[in-house]
């Protein structure tokens, strides 16, 4: 069904700005709510934001106020606004459905990397 591939990722320095897409290959506008997970190296894989269908957003606290997540459902496509990194968002960041395993399979990821 839907696949998920997630690009934009790369190499930051500490307070810059990165912007995550996730390209869907199917419709996303029945999926009530989307999300971009991240997971650093021997850590749990963690929700950082999630969407509504209808655009109602949701973030860990740890990036409120830094992050903001957005959805194109005509366009199948779910964006992640990184403003203010930080070395602890260096990860692997991820989209899928909130909860994951409702479908979409995990894809590749993007590598976010922000230096001290």
């Amino acid at each position: 069904q839907v696949q998920l591939v997630e690009s934009g990722g790369g190499l930051v320095q500490a307070g810059g700005s990165l912007r995550l897409s996730c390209a869907a290959s199917g419709s996303i506008s029945s999926i009530n709510v989307m999300g971009w997970y991240r997971q650093a190296p021997g850590k749990q894989r963690a929700l950082v934001a999630s969407i509504t269908r209808f655009g109602t957003t949701n973030y860990a606290g740890s990036v409120k106020g830094r992050f903001t997540i957005s959805r194109d459902n005509g366009q199948n496509t779910v964006y992640l606004q990184m403003n203010s990194l930080k070395p602890e968002g260096t990860a692997v960041y991820y989209c899928n459905t909130v909860p994951f395993g409702l479908g979409p399979n995990w894809g590749q990821g993007t590598q976010v990397t922000v230096s001290s």
